[in-house]
């Protein structure tokens, strides 16, 4: 399997209002290969997050390494790595410009990473292609392209989020709990959706979920996180043998 990403004994410590060292990461071992679905499971406080943010460079790291296709990136900026990462997070309101047009924000996406000259947007240019997108989603989106994504309800302004997200095709997919504030129906409809993204477009993906059917149904790898570590990594055939009462005993025994 190709490497894609590689943490080497990350630790993230942060000291608290009393002086005493907080240790969020706790020397963090983990290997993505090309092509992982991984779903990360844990509680709160685990730490997840704070993997998720160490991995963009949104949060700097205490000590370790993290390399990427096997170049050390530990020291680049969260934009730099946003040229091969993209992260849709668990708040709708994150991923989008509220007072820009759902065809405006997609623009914005489609540029990701190149430079962006003083020139003419050509939006009508890309209406079509905006359309079609938007159609493929099934949730009417295609009707808003002229809409404020502020005006937008949650399960649209999501899936808008992902469709941005994964427009560019990064090289790691990051899903920050994005369906955690949705209704059952719609959160059910938007991860039905996001694997079929990662299908279509081979992406490597790294979910973070508290619905154990979902880290049970998607993804090939899942790991554990317990108080800054990964406790368990269990790959494709082990996952598929889990039922989901295995999965609440072990995640009870963690």
């Amino acid at each position: 399997m190709e490497e894609l990403l590689e943490l080497k004994s990350i630790t993230k410590i942060i000291q608290n209002e009393s002086d005493m060292n907080n240790t969020i990461l706790d020397h963090v071992d983990l290997t993505i290969n090309k092509g992982d679905f991984i779903t990360v499971l844990g509680g709160n406080g685990a730490g997840k997050s704070t993997l998720f943010n160490s991995i963009t460079g949104s949060q700097s790291v205490t000590s370790g390494q993290i390399d990427f296709k096997e170049k050390n990136v530990t020291t680049w900026s969260e934009e730099k790595r946003a040229r091969f990462m993209g992260r849709v997070f668990q708040d709708p309101k994150m991923g989008t410009a509220p007072r820009m047009t759902v065809e405006e924000n997609l623009l914005l996406a489609l540029k990701r990473g190149k430079k962006r000259p003083f020139l003419p947007r050509k939006l009508k240019e890309h209406r079509k292609y905006f359309e079609e997108l938007c159609a493929s989603i099934g949730n009417g989106l295609e009707d808003h392209l002229d809409t404020p994504t502020g005006h937008l309800s949650g399960g649209q302004r999501q899936s808008l989020s992902l469709l941005m997200t994964t427009l560019t095709e990064p090289d790691l997919l990051l899903l920050d709990e994005h369906t955690a504030a949705l209704d059952p129906k719609t959160s059910k409809r938007l991860m039905a959706l996001t694997n079929q993204m990662i299908q279509e477009k081979e992406l490597t993906c790294l979910m973070i979920t508290h619905r154990m059917e979902d880290a049970l149904t998607y993804g090939n790898r899942l790991i554990l996180m317990e108080n800054g570590k990964v406790k368990l990594d269990l790959g494709e055939e082990e996952k598929n043998k889990l039922t989901l009462e295995d999965l609440f005993v072990l995640f009870e025994r963690e």
